[in-house]
């Protein structure tokens, strides 16, 4: 693993809040003098983006099979390391990401019922020696999620509509919920659990809490 940066992900169902806390936490790490990336996956780069919008564009003119979703997925991660995040930690900074391998396991090996071994082998060949020493998970019933995402102005779809995975049906949700439930289970030094249900400032608070005392990044003077 690059220790010169901090590699920090974030976590959890559709409408967990992790867009809003990325922004509050960039913007406290970056007041505290800190260089700070913000990224998400699939995305951080050209390729990455064009990516993003096949995977989540609602458009019925296509259609993409379980194991071809989880090797796009995969191509728009290696891209996404190669060009974005091992050049940023090499150089000492602290990338914040918004999903990762958690994600791929989660939803293409658990939800898409793939063999999540066989997906974790393949997360592991392309990230190589690329892991975030923090990952924060954001806890959220699907249905309460799904509902704060139907709200949102979202990229790839018209408001109050959803994109192609989060029109997925609710067993799907909760399959993602229950595999990132047991990851955190399996790997609790890494990955901190937050309740989504909270408010923003409580979420922001325990997030802040635990990027101190986990990556032990200066306290703010």
């Amino acid at each position: 693993m690059i220790s010169k940066g901090f590699f920090i992900t974030f976590e959890g169902g559709e409408g967990s809040g992790k867009s809003t806390l990325i922004d509050q936490v960039a913007e406290t790490l970056t007041a505290r003098g800190l260089n700070v990336v913000k990224t998400r996956e699939p995305g951080g780069t050209r390729l990455g983006e064009a990516i993003r919008n096949l995977l989540l564009s609602p458009a019925a003119d296509h259609t993409i099979g379980s194991q071809a979703e989880l090797l796009l997925f995969l191509a728009a991660r290696s891209q996404h390391i190669e060009e974005l995040i091992r050049p940023s930690l090499e150089v000492g900074k602290v990338v914040l990401c918004d999903r990762f391998n958690d994600s791929t396991i989660a939803y293409q090996g658990a939800a898409r019922n793939l063999d999540t071994k066989y997906v974790q082998r393949l997360c592991q060949m392309v990230c190589s020696n690329i892991e975030p020493q923090l990952t924060l998970f954001l806890d959220v019933d699907p249905k309460e999620g799904l509902l704060r995402s139907q709200k949102l102005d979202k990229e790839h779809a018209v408001s109050g509509k959803f994109d192609r995975i989060e029109s997925e049906k609710i067993e799907f949700h909760e399959r993602v919920l229950g595999a990132f439930r047991a990851l955190a289970r399996k790997e609790p030094f890494r990955i901190y659990c937050i309740d989504a249900s909270k408010s923003r400032e409580t979420v922001y608070k325990e997030a802040m809490r635990a990027i101190d005392e986990l990556i032990l990044l200066p306290a703010k003077k």
